[in-house]
């Protein structure tokens, strides 16, 4: 990496933690010992919708406001909620789950199968939630007996009942739903002030453990503007930029977390030819449909050196999307990378060469020179976008880092390389990436990737019972002689696994024994009802 990247990233971590120090105490808002003051949407933004987990509210995180099937511990492992039983039929086409008869939304109607099964279809027709495509039906057989009819074998549909909240059938309104939610979770909506915060109250009525908080507030600020509220100590909890790992502040204990969320930088695989994708967008690109290309980018950069310096020691070395806390993480996907003289040579056996001295190789007349696109609201993605052309430079590839939004890069999906996230408890999210079939719809295998080999692999560990299927699914990084890993086909440059960060306020315990390791997108909220006071605040 450049010297003075390096330099540049030290400067940004001591501006960090001086700036902190120097402007703890200027301000002090005073909350009660029972209400908790939480910023953790970096990851996941304002909810546009609203809290309606049929357009998306929270999926992959705990909803708050509304009751899940199931839920899912630490060690990744299915725990009862509204579900008292969930049986699989043997080809994973029908999943029958019985339903606890006890429980009542917030409104006093009580919550039975067909809010289940209306809640689950109508997330099927809205597509904005988790991907329910394998999905023909969710039935009511009896009043707490739900019948999940599947158009194919899923062994891991499971894995999507501990993230879609149940909304009432009765009363459920698309249109208004989401900014006045009724649930039947820990929490009770109370009061959404777009653009600034969402208030929830405790449901004395809830059926499980209930929080020792009687108010919760999640205030909508990200990045910056996160650290701001914990130099004035107006928030309990703040999600902050990785850049800030090092940093102190008074009051505040800083904590690192384990996530399963990975970056990536997408190469589309196929050349430019004129062809559109599945959703009439320019196909392919000239350069990274060549395996030299992205072979020699896999082997070149550093992801260690991204990690320590870019991600601020935050972060591990990531190569298939795979994290290493997954039951299907497969170590044997990764290399030895930073290795720029055997980049060159990979580049030089593919006919790359740099004939004209400017220090960008060539083939047939054309220069390896690349956009590398990064949504700009992003600080870490932003890092690892630098820090990789950086890289790049030295065997002679250009890349040029830019800024971008999502609907801009909507468009360049299928053409462009651009910094992707993701990281899900749920291996069937790999199936996103790497199935052939999917290329082009969405942000499915947004490289073009087409293996038959991991085509088989994703269809046979989908017919697997679960723990049976994680020897498959981690097939798809490396069978010793194909796979989605830089040894095989090398259809993306995964760079990192990262770490969550958060300053939390010295007065309170968030119980790390207790909290899950976060998905992509995910908060620390998972175990809030575990959270507790340890002093008070006034005595700080």
């Amino acid at each position: 990496m450049d010297k003075k990247y390096i330099i540049a990233i030290a400067i940004i971590a001591l501006i960090a933690i001086i700036g902190i120090a120097a402007m703890m105490g200027s301000s002090n808002t005073v909350r009660a010992d029972d209400e908790l003051v939480v910023a953790t949407t970096s990851h996941n933004g304002e909810p546009e919708t609203g809290m309606d987990p049929i357009y998306g509210w929270n999926y992959y995180s705990s909803p708050l406001v509304q009751s899940t099937l199931l839920k899912m511990n630490r060690d990744m492992e299915f725990e009862d909620d509204l579900a008292t039983d969930v049986e699989a039929s043997d080809d994973f086409k029908t999943y029958t789950v019985k339903l606890r008869d006890d429980v009542n939304f917030t409104d006093g109607t009580p919550l039975t199968a067909e809010d289940v099964a209306f809640t689950y279809n109508e997330a099927k027709k809205s597509g904005a939630s988790l991907d329910f495509s394998m999905m023909d039906n969710a039935t009511a057989k009896d009043d707490y007996t739900v019948v999940f009819n599947l158009n194919q074998p899923d062994s891991t549909f499971k894995c999507k009942f501990p993230y879609l909240g149940i909304v009432p059938s009765d009363s459920y309104n698309n249109e208004t739903y989401g900014s006045n939610p009724i649930g039947s979770g820990p929490w009770k909506f109370a009061q959404w002030d777009k653009g600034q915060q969402i208030i929830l109250e405790k449901n004395p009525d809830y059926y499980g453990k209930q929080p020792e908080f009687n108010k919760l507030t999640l205030v909508f600020l990200e990045n910056e503007a996160a650290v701001t509220a914990v130099m004035n100590h107006e928030v309990d909890v703040a999600a902050v930029p990785l850049e800030y790992t090092n940093a102190t502040a008074d009051g505040y204990t800083m904590y690192t977390m384990d996530s399963l969320d990975v970056r990536g930088i997408s190469f589309p695989m196929v050349n430019n030819t004129g062809a559109l994708s599945a959703e009439n967008l320019t196909l392919g690109n000239n350069i990274t449909a060549d395996k030299a290309i992205r072979e020699a980018l896999n082997y070149g950069i550093s992801r260690e050196t991204i990690c320590d310096g870019a991600l601020n020691g935050a972060a591990v070395p990531n190569y298939d999307a795979m994290s290493n806390a997954a039951p299907w993480a497969n170590p044997e996907g990764a290399i030895k990378d930073g290795d720029i003289e055997k980049a060159k040579q990979i580049l030089k056996e593919g006919g790359w060469e740099d004939t004209d001295g400017d220090g960008i190789v060539e083939k047939d007349g054309q220069k390896a020179s690349l956009n590398l696109y990064y949504a700009s609201n992003a600080p870490e993605r932003q890092a690892i976008a630098v820090s990789v052309a950086e890289q790049a430079k030295d065997i002679g590839i250009e890349m040029n880092a830019t800024g971008s939004n999502w609907d801009e890069m909507d468009q360049l999906k299928s053409s462009e390389c651009i910094v992707y996230g993701m990281g899900e408890p749920d291996p069937s999210t790999l199936k996103l990436e790497y199935y052939s079939d999917l290329a082009g719809i969405g942000y499915a295998n947004p490289a073009s990737l087409n293996n038959s080999v991991v085509d088989r692999y994703i269809d046979q560990a989908m017919s697997q019972d679960m723990d049976d299927s994680y020897g498959t699914w981690s097939k798809i990084s490396w069978d010793g002689n194909t796979g989605v890993s830089p040894k095989g086909d090398a259809p993306w440059l995964w760079v990192a696994q990262l770490k969550y960060a958060y300053f939390v306020d010295d007065t309170l315990d968030i119980s790390n024994e207790t909290e899950n390791i976060q998905p992509h997108a995910g908060d620390v909220l998972s175990n809030v009802e575990d959270w507790h006071r340890v002093s008070s605040i006034e005595q700080k």
